[in-house]
């Protein structure tokens, strides 16, 4: 997912996806430690993914407050 398109969704879409995120994540946390994965690129993209997903988010928060001065 790239940030472009992070950017065309709302909050609360935004905040799903970033929810999301974190249960894969936990998911594929549990199946590393179990042995049962065998890379860790899926676990890499996630984390970028949820990177760009918190700035795009950040970003809207500033946009927000900037807006209310």
């Amino acid at each position: 997912m790239n940030a472009e398109t992070i950017r065309g969704l709302d909050a609360a879409e935004i905040k799903k996806q970033l929810s999301e995120g974190d249960e894969t994540m936990f998911r594929l946390r549990f199946q590393l430690s179990m042995g049962q994965m065998e890379g860790i690129k899926k676990l890499r993209e996630l984390k970028k993914d949820r990177a760009r997903i918190m700035t795009v988010l950040r970003e809207k928060e500033l946009a927000a407050q900037k807006e209310g001065k």
